[in-house]
């Protein structure tokens, strides 16, 4: 349909519809949204016109071919001047297609708006669900709308799927699984950092393999994100203009959580996650920091104001950042450290770390803080800890060797190592 159409047809409804289409919406429900709006305008639109805007709502050329590539992470449309993709291990692309003239972005814009999930209030920023799952982010400018688009990926990075690309080892994947599992008595209190795309929720997500099917697990996102199909029990919350995360979280203590999942901790809701550390509610989240001392002194300092007292409470803290290997931009898990007390500052220790200038990384060092915390309450030497840990990432090995990468099939084996671990382990060719 072109531009005079669009003004003529296309725009009143899409004007119409403007924020009433996000979230998981099927063909029909579109269909029938769409149908509604076009015929309250014009009473006498034909069924083929009906379907023509159905068929134009979603399409979002030029782009719709780099929405469905898996290697394109992000999506950046400069108004009318040009285009630019983040190519995963080669970084950021111009391509040759753009949007021309002011006219057809106007109307790329009104489509998007359709899927809006929230607006800054007075304020032309809105945050939008697309169709197929990704998110895009609409600022005006003099220009014209500058659209950021994250592109959402159909297949979900498992924790394999990271080892495969070189993020971390199997010792740390192994450590990571004790973390998210704790030997059901105690899994710990973790923070993952970077810096934005650095890569902290596909972490985050490839956890969700390791937690144990019988906990209920809240996860508060201001955009969704996190894939949770491994877990049952799972409630998913997400901000609106009207509800913050501080609101979210606070709400969530009600909610009886095992463990409580919080997308980006950026302000205020940081103290009321650290109170439900408190309480004994598991709890895990990501930050921007390029550091784990700077994770802590984030957290201290405004618009968090977390009392340095309870910063101990966090177990552990994880850094991901980009890197460049041999001209290849890769993430790397590049700093991990322990809380280990309070002096004159919170005492961090650290247990591995990424070298970028020569490209290499420790040896992941034993667990200390964490580790004697779980063997005291699992009732169990601190050296088993450790065994168990390496166990974990002998197991992760040769799951990958038999071909067991996604996420639902690590997580199908961790429910069976965690009913039998001597028969789990036997299953697959290892003994305990």
């Amino acid at each position: 349909m072109d531009n005079d159409s669009f003004y003529e047809t296309e725009r009143p409804v899409f004007e119409e519809l403007e924020g009433q289409l996000g979230g998981s919406l099927s063909d029909q429900e579109l269909r029938y949204r769409i149908s509604k709006a076009a015929k309250a305008r014009n009473p006498s639109i034909t069924t083929e016109e009906i379907e023509q805007l159905v068929k134009d709502a979603k399409s979002f050329e030029p782009i719709d071919r780099y929405l469905s590539d898996e290697n394109v992470e992000d999506i950046m449309i400069n108004n009318t001047s040009n285009i630019f993709v983040y190519v995963s291990g080669r970084g950021q692309m111009k391509i040759r297609e753009k949007i021309n003239g002011r006219d057809e972005l106007e109307k790329f814009v009104r489509k998007l708006r359709m899927y809006a999930t929230s607006q800054v209030a007075n304020q032309n920023i809105f945050d939008v669900h697309m169709p197929s799952g990704s998110r895009a982010n609409i600022v005006e400018s003099p220009l014209g709308a500058d659209i950021t688009v994250r592109n959402f990926k159909r297949k979900a990075l498992s924790i394999i799927d990271l080892i495969n690309e070189r993020e971390l080892s199997y010792n740390m994947a192994g450590r990571l699984w004790l973390y998210a599992e704790g030997l059901k008595v105690r899994p710990a209190n973790l923070i993952i950092g970077g810096m934005p795309a650095s890569g902290k929720t596909t972490l985050l997500n490839a956890m969700f393999s390791f937690f144990r099917p019988e906990q209920r697990i809240v996860v508060i996102e201001e955009t969704y994100e996190i894939n949770t199909e491994t877990q049952e029990n799972c409630v998913r919350l997400e901000t609106s203009s009207d509800v913050t995360v501080q609101d979210l979280v606070k709400n969530a203590l009600r909610m009886r959580p095992d463990m409580l999942i919080v997308g980006e901790v950026r302000g205020a809701e940081a103290k009321d996650m650290m109170t439900a550390m408190n309480i004994g509610k598991i709890s895990m989240g990501t930050i921007h920091a390029s550091t784990s001392r700077d994770v802590v002194t984030r957290l201290q300092h405004t618009p968090m104001n977390v009392e340095k007292d309870i910063i101990p409470l966090i177990d552990a803290i994880i850094i991901i950042s980009q890197a460049n290997e041999k001209g290849q931009q890769l993430r790397k898990i590049t700093q991990v450290s322990e809380i280990s007390g309070i002096e004159t500052q919170v005492l961090l220790s650290d247990l591995y770390s990424y070298n970028y200038k020569t490209g290499e990384s420790s040896d992941i060092l034993p667990s200390v803080t964490y580790r004697d915390t779980l063997a005291k309450l699992a009732g169990l030497p601190a050296i088993e800890i450790v065994a168990e840990e390496q166990r974990r990432g002998r197991i992760l090995q040769k799951l990958n060797s038999m071909g067991v990468r996604d996420l639902r099939g690590i997580n199908e084996f961790s429910k069976e190592y965690y009913d039998n671990p001597e028969r789990a382990m036997q299953k697959i060719g290892l003994t305990h």
